[in-house]
């Protein structure tokens, strides 16, 4: 039995967590976006937002997991996704997870390429950290890695998010996923 080819990727992963809601007014979202809940996301759905969001960022993991394994994860009701819209074009989206009650995940959070710097990040990030308040947590946890774009981990600390712990990780990235990984996380 011969093993996958690997692409082994060295990051550091930042586990964050917010024990209250933010006590400032959230920003906006810009004119012309809306967030709206998929109700009943399909796979085929799934797979594009978070390959296309995840492209620059070597998201990896659930590339890897089984269509109906996806779809079990879809269809339980502890986890939703909402998709950010602009102008009715698909601009980003992010994953609550609530199996952990009373603790919300944030397990995704991202923006299609072409809407990294349109100045919408802080208020979406926001709209998913009120969307886990609003339906009752008790704290909202998110992680993000040195993989990320660079802005992340700025992001989550001025959305109020506090850091819990930071530790190196050793990702076997499959090669048959075609991701492009930065130089400066590859291990040799």
């Amino acid at each position: 039995m011969s093993q996958e080819p690997v692409v082994r990727v060295g990051v550091v992963v930042t586990f964050l967590r917010m024990e209250r809601p933010p006590a400032e007014v959230a920003p906006a979202l810009p004119d012309g976006c809306e967030v709206r809940v998929i109700a009943g996301c399909s796979v085929e759905l799934y797979r594009f937002l978070y390959d296309t969001v995840g492209a620059d960022y070597v998201w990896w993991l659930r590339r890897t997991m089984p269509d109906a394994q996806l779809a079990a994860l879809l269809r339980d009701p502890r986890v939703s996704i909402h998709v950010l819209y602009r102008d009715g074009v698909i601009a980003g989206f992010y994953e609550l997870d609530r199996s952990t009650r009373p603790v919300t995940n944030l397990s995704y959070f991202g923006l299609m390429p072409d809407a990294v710097g349109a100045n919408m990040g802080l208020a979406f990030l926001r709209h998913a950290v009120d969307t886990a308040w609003r339906e009752g947590a008790r704290a909202v946890t998110v992680n993000t890695c040195t993989a990320d774009h660079r802005r992340a981990l700025p992001n989550y600390l001025r959305a109020g998010f506090r850091i819990a712990r930071q530790m190196p990780e050793e990702w076997q990235v499959p090669v048959r996923l075609g991701l492009v990984i930065p130089p400066e996380l590859m291990l040799s």
